[in-house]
């Protein structure tokens, strides 16, 4: 494509929305942590490797009898509160800035449980209520990544 001679109206998505396809046999709830798995397919959040935090379902998305791909969730990003850990894997204010590790579909933890969890976010406060996650897909990967490397 040849370079703008004009001005146009260049089309845009908001960055607080994402939509993706659904894995098969899975239902997203209203307000549960969403993750993308290896196949690029939407789960719940959960105890698994090979996943990586995506943000908040939107509205429910039930595809419990479908094939992945057959529906698709809206999935709002931002920074959220979750439940927090308990004993070793508890979230505290010291840790705010590391990544959080996804426990189940509103729950985060400190680590990976020995290789056992998959990122879920930044951690971005916490408080009497719960761990603040800031959910950014790519961030969260990179991060991961470079703490694996131990950058």
């Amino acid at each position: 494509m040849a370079a703008l001679t004009a001005g146009r109206l260049t089309p845009r998505r908001e960055g607080d929305f994402l939509s993706g396809a659904v894995a098969a046999a899975t239902t997203l709830f209203a307000g549960a942590m969403v993750m993308r798995n290896a196949t690029g397919f939407l789960v719940a959040g959960q105890t698994a490797t090979a996943l990586v935090g995506v943000g908040v379902a939107d509205a429910e998305a039930n595809n419990s009898g479908g094939a992945a791909g057959d529906i698709t969730a809206r999935i709002r990003t931002g920074i959220f509160r979750m439940a927090n850990s308990t004993s070793t894997d508890e979230i505290d204010a010291g840790d705010i800035g590391a990544v959080a590790y996804a426990v189940d579909d509103q729950t985060v933890a400190l680590t990976d449980g020995t290789g056992t969890r998959s990122p879920a976010g930044i951690i971005a406060d916490v408080d009497d209520q719960g761990v603040w996650v800031r959910f950014d897909e790519a961030l969260t990967a990179t991060r991961a990544v470079a703490d694996a490397a131990g950058a």
